[in-house]
């Protein structure tokens, strides 16, 4: 298993609730910077830099127009989203994307692709979310982009976010695992199905336990593998994680989420992280910044026990 002690890692801000239906995410950068994330991944052994904050233009909290909302405004933000973590990627270091809304997740999954064929590296995305974030603006009840970031990304949407990594489209539907799915559209999901992208919605995680299907999402990959995490807080389920736009009854409880955590860091593969759509202003006390933090400690490592790593189906998964 690959060692995290001396790795860098870059803190990215990107506080806006542009792609989202509710305000509030914009202050969740900071709410992840109270919780202590900085000092929580230094103790991890992790040589961290805090970036600052991205910027880009106001919500204006325009209408739908052409199927989209506030659409120049979210291209805006992705494309010093992309620049950021790109610069990070190219100086060797670890970006960890603190949103925000996760429309933000095109511009930084956009520049891991861009980075992963500039470096060689196959690309493996884990989409922990409540949704599949698959819809198009014709399939949107809303129009909003937070909706939309994975589709996006596999080529569905509009040309201003399509071309932000410079290749259309930045990835494959076969390259995504999704995690923790329990509300999706019913045209969305047509055309999840159309596309064959992999879910490991909650039924299956009742059904399978965590365990498996962690093994299932992590399967077939190698030392070559840029393994991302795309982390929406609203993969939890509310009763301990408030602090959301969009919550979904249903949801993981916190020892499935520490064992999903620790088995993605079985893998020593996490080479870049978005933690999405966390609204404090929605929270209680900062709890679901604070349980953020916590998780995304074990993502790096922490765990009870020293174990030894068993390889099982192309993951490491500890015994």
């Amino acid at each position: 298993m690959m060692t995290i002690a001396g790795r860098a890692a870059s803190l990215i801000g990107a506080p806006t609730d542009i792609g989202a239906s509710d305000r509030g995410a914009s202050m969740g950068p900071e709410a992840l910077r109270v919780a202590g994330i900085h000092a929580a991944l230094s103790e991890r052994g992790l040589d961290v830099v805090d970036c600052g904050n991205v910027s880009g233009p106001p919500n204006p909290g325009l209408k739908r127009v052409d199927g989209y909302r506030n659409l120049e405004q979210v291209t805006a933000w992705n494309h010093e989203v992309h620049d950021a973590v790109y610069r990070e990627l190219r100086e060797l270091r670890l970006p960890i994307l603190m949103g925000g809304d996760h429309c933000l997740s095109i511009g930084s999954i956009s520049a891991v692709a861009r980075h992963c064929r500039d470096t060689g590296k196959s690309l493996r995305v884990l989409w922990l979310d409540a949704h599949t974030d698959f819809n198009t603006r014709e399939l949107s009840p809303s129009g909003s982009l937070h909706g939309m970031p994975v589709s996006c990304l596999c080529g569905f949407g509009p040309r201003e976010l399509l071309q932000i990594g410079g290749v259309t489209p930045a990835i494959s539907p076969s390259w995504v695992r999704q995690v923790g799915i329990r509300s999706v559209d019913t045209g969305e999901r047509r055309f999840v199905h159309e596309q064959d992208l992999d879910v490991f919605d909650m039924r299956c995680i009742d059904e399978m336990g965590m365990r498996r299907v962690m093994e299932l999402a992590l399967k077939d990959m190698d030392a070559d593998t840029h393994l991302h995490v795309s982390f929406d807080v609203d993969f939890l389920d509310p009763e301990i994680a408030p602090g959301v736009g969009t919550t979904v009854p249903g949801g993981l409880g916190y020892r499935e989420a520490q064992l999903c955590m620790e088995m993605i860091a079985d893998t020593g593969l996490l080479a870049s992280l978005d933690i999405m759509e966390l609204n404090p202003a929605l929270d209680v006390r900062n709890k679901t910044a604070v349980l953020a933090v916590d998780l995304v400690e074990s993502l790096f490592g922490k765990s009870t026990l020293m174990r030894k790593p068993l390889a099982i189906q192309g993951a490491l998964i500890d015994t």
